[in-house]
């Protein structure tokens, strides 16, 4: 009779991990099964991320920054029906956030979804400067505009760590 496949207890989280697992389905930390301290187990726990990439920072930069600029400045160009000044621009800036943190999120290898943040950051700056200084209709305060830079931001946080589960697929069935 065969003995059905051991599995593996993630040092960080727990989670038991089938035994081919080289990281934590749960987590995401590496599966190394040498000796580790407690302070490498903590760490790990909290920080799913292993290391910042500048590479793929600036790919996001540009993913985000070329969404950004084609919906809100060159998408009225076009269709000149739509005007996305001021409040408009920044409602609209919000989602494309999301979307582009989605698609880094699920074809950066790895688990990577700092790098979207870090640069929507970059992309938000300017983007709040130019919707505000523009602004002709629909005036809000220059604070308010930060508020939704900053929602944007979160939301690309949200969307590149769902493109980080679905690039890592549902998880493995877990042996009992």
């Amino acid at each position: 009779m065969a003995s059905a496949p051991k599995s593996v207890i993630c040092p960080a989280c727990s989670y038991k991990n089938a035994s081919m697992a080289t990281r934590c389905v749960s987590c995401g930390a590496t599966m190394d099964l040498g000796p580790r301290s407690k302070a490498d187990a903590s760490r790990s726990r909290y920080a799913g991320q292993t290391g910042f990439s500048v590479g793929w920072c600036v790919i996001a930069f540009v993913v985000l920054g070329v969404l950004t600029g084609a919906l809100v400045l060159g998408l009225p160009m076009v269709v000149t029906q739509l005007d996305f000044e001021g409040s408009n621009g920044m409602l609209v800036s919000i989602p494309v956030w999301f979307v582009g943190g989605l698609l880094i999120g699920m074809i950066s290898p790895g688990r990577t979804f700092i790098e979207p943040v870090v640069a929507a950051l970059f992309v938000a700056v300017p983007t709040v400067m130019y919707l505000w200084a523009y602004q002709t209709v629909r005036v809000l305060p220059g604070f308010m505009y930060v508020i939704m830079g900053m929602i944007g931001v979160m939301f690309t946080l949200i969307g590149s760590y769902l493109g980080e589960r679905i690039q890592m697929g549902p998880p493995p069935k877990t042996v009992e």
